[in-house]
């Protein structure tokens, strides 16, 4: 049977739910304030309720807005320069953000959060907006239904301040981007029982690559109103729009990996006179509703909307004709040529909602203190797509220099997806004694999804109920040292392709495929330092499409799983503080392998696009002799990625130098907080990442030197 979960049943089960814990509310609720350090801080995206981060059996990452202001990061994929763990996916210019960590790519789908309800990323997610990003790293099972299994991204919208709060800031970068935003905020009303904060900014893109001239805007309002000691109800929407030529990804020549020396980073292959800008334009909104009911319990409804429209367009650069008649279908040609397509899928609409309906509170049974967190997530999710233009326009080359025709005919079928999920969860924070601390999760899941051509053809549909568990214990060592060790699981859920070549299995259900993963690790949190060193094995089944594969040959393909890909790694982290200065430091090293293939040729084999080794270091000293001033300096180290799946081809590794200041200045009650930075602080030209994607080989060069600069004004 199919639920179906429309907008009006939403919001009768929030206000139902509300209404039925309120008569149970006694005391009030405390006043909720932010300060100190990260690992004092509870994350939201871990599950746990109030555990600060340096409590919990997990790795997660809390960045700031502060922090990315200093590092001058407007998108996710910037946090690839914070967090060893997190890496570049196909991420380019005027794009959608495109992730990994701990080598799994994240699905833009399912792995990413916005106050921790679900969201989807296949957009352009602004930050302006945004408090903080915490990152999940690891198997996601108790926290996601299906998920990738290299963690979640969850984005904490900036709320109303306890204090009035009015900041301007105006900013310019590159080759003469410029942008201004305000953020305001102010109580009202009786005891200043209610809040309102609001965002705007506005910017005229110029980046250092040439042809990708564009524009964004931002508008976000957030309120809360404390109808009752113990009653809070937060209310938030945004409206973003981004509209920018992206950049198609360089390639092999041939059999030869092109030098990134010889490759000018500036030159934007998408630069036909017919070439037409990206649109992403997005409106999210939420409410929320908190009631305390006694000392120790408190309820919570929480509903969310994303409407996302895009016009994806570009002049795509896919494999080639040579002048000797070979067909190049996954790079370039050795002379530098390539077929250009003229590719445009407009009208795109991505739309979801999600209710989550919660319980949390502290019980004793037997002696132990549990700290219980349950509830239902209730979500849903549609898109809807036109025909697109997916034509050849003529040859192109890598200078840039060629003239290709376009061809916007609507000649290719999209596909139109709905998806449906029903998830309950229970997680379990035990208090065994003085030093151990057991903890337990558990999510049910029961999806239903639907696909069909935008001609009605290739129709699929299927439901699958799955259940994922996850085990920790962690034992205090001493009022700041903890040890911890964890197991859990992920699911991911696919179907098989409508398409002839599967013949009888063409649109069913493949079975459900778990990730699991084991975890230990050491966690310290102090005034002068915050550190952790784990360990972490995934193991994830790997799909196969095995046989001669071709729909002229009813099926003639088989997709199962074909052994597994194995990801363990070593992390380490730490934040050291000192007078006038500190150092945020991290470092991964991976082995990710292929096992267990049914072909040995397979086994052992590296990924493509992921370093093995990377490291990460923020620097950040005080100047005694001119007070308010912090010099800044930041490293990263990427190593060496694998560009084809036979590890034949390999981009090397390569090292970012940036650097920057920050001063602050104040006038009586005002102040000025200057920014100025060098991102590629050397130049250095290297091939940042080598995304395999759509069955092509791509190279994405390191940005060159950028100059930023900023001005705070906070009133």
């Amino acid at each position: 049977m199919t639920t179906t979960i429309s907008k009006k049943s939403l919001l009768a089960a929030a206000a139902g739910f509300i209404c039925g814990a309120s008569a149970w509310a006694q005391s009030p609720l405390p006043t909720v304030s932010v300060s100190g350090r990260s690992a004092d801080m509870p994350a939201q995206v871990g599950g746990f309720g109030e555990v600060p981060v340096a409590k919990l059996p997990m790795q997660l990452s809390l960045i700031s807005s502060e922090r990315l202001l200093d590092a001058g990061i407007n998108a996710l994929s910037g946090l690839t320069a914070l967090d060893a763990s997190v890496g570049d996916a196909y991420n380019s210019t005027g794009y959608v953000s495109y992730l990994k960590i701990r080598g799994f790519d994240l699905d833009n789908r399912f792995n990413y959060r916005r106050d921790g309800l679900p969201i989807n990323a296949e957009t352009a997610l602004a930050l302006g907006n945004k408090a903080s990003v915490e990152i999940l790293k690891g198997s996601s099972g108790i926290q996601a239904g299906t998920s990738s299994p290299g963690g979640l991204v969850n984005m904490i919208v900036k709320r109303p301040t306890a204090q009035p709060m009015t900041v301007l800031c105006f900013a310019l970068s590159e080759r003469g981007t410029a942008e201004a935003a305000l953020d305001w905020s102010q109580r009202f009303g009786e005891a200043q029982a209610f809040g309102l904060r609001i965002n705007a900014a506005a910017a005229e893109l110029k980046p250092q690559l040439r042809d990708a001239e564009g524009r964004s805007h931002l508008l976000a309002m957030a309120a809360d109103w404390r109808l009752s000691p113990d009653t809070l109800v937060e209310a938030e929407f945004e409206l973003n729009k981004q509209s920018q030529p992206s950049q198609p990804g360089m390639s092999m020549l041939g059999d030869k990996l092109p030098d990134a020396k010889d490759f000018d980073p500036h030159i934007n292959l998408n630069n036909q006179s017919w070439s037409q800008p990206v649109v992403f334009d997005n409106s999210h909104a939420s409410l929320r509703v908190t009631q305390k009911l006694g000392a120790d319990w408190r309820a919570q409804a929480h509903l969310g909307v994303q409407r996302l429209k895009a016009d994806d367009r570009l002049a795509y650069a896919y494999g080639c004709t040579a002048a000797d008649g070979n067909y190049y279908a996954d790079r370039y040609c050795p002379d530098g040529s390539f077929d250009m397509y003229d590719y445009r899928s407009e009208n795109e609409r991505r739309n979801s909602e999600a209710l989550d309906l919660s319980l949390a509170g502290k019980l004793m049974t037997g002696g132990i203190t549990h700290h219980i967190n349950t509830g239902v997530l209730l979500s849903r999710f549609n898109s809807r797509f036109q025909k697109q233009a997916y034509n050849w326009a003529g040859t192109g080359t890598i200078d840039g220099k060629a003239i290709t025709i376009a061809d916007p005919s609507l000649t290719d079928e999209n596909t139109n997806r709905d998806e449906r999920s029903n998830e309950f969860y229970l997680r379990d924070a035990m208090q065994l004694g003085a030093s151990w601390q057991a903890w337990a999760g558990l999510r049910h899941t029961r999806l239903e999804r639907d696909s069909v051509r935008t001609n009605g053809s290739r129709a699929t549909s299927y439901a699958q109920s799955v259940t994922t568990p996850w085990l920790g214990l962690s034992y205090a060592i001493n009022s700041q040292l903890t040890a911890y060790a964890s197991w859990g699981e992920g699911v991911e859920s696919e179907v098989t392709p409508n398409r002839k070549r599967y013949g009888d299995a063409a649109g069913r259900a493949l079975p459900a495929l778990t990730s699991r993963q084991i975890e230990a690790g050491l966690k310290s949190g102090s005034k002068l330092v915050d550190w952790s060193l784990n360990w972490f094995d995934i193991s994830r089944p790997k799909w196969a499409d095995l046989g001669e594969c071709s729909d002229s040959k009813p099926g003639s393909c088989v997709r199962r799983a074909d052994g597994s890909a194995s990801h363990q790694g070593l992390e380490a982290q730490a934040d050291l503080k000192w007078a006038g200065g500190g150092l945020l430091a991290s470092a991964m090293q991976l082995k990710a392998r292929r096992e267990g293939s049914a072909d040995a040729a397979n086994n052992g084999l590296r990924p493509e696009n992921v370093a093995e080794r990377s490291l990460r270091l923020q620097a950040r000293h005080d100047i005694a002799a001119l007070s308010g001033l912090q010099l800044q300096a930041g490293l990263a180290y990427e190593g060496p990625r694998a560009v084809l799946a036979d590890n034949s081809v390999f981009i090397p590794g390569w090292t970012r130098l940036d650097a920057g200041a920050r001063l602050e200045q104040a006038f009586g009650r005002q102040m000025l907080v200057w920014r100025v930075g060098v991102d590629n602080l050397a130049n250095k030209r290297a091939w940042k990442e080598s995304p395999f994607q759509f069955g092509h080989v791509y190279l994405y060069p390191l940005a060159p030197r950028t100059f930023r600069a900023s001005l705070e004004y906070h009133l």
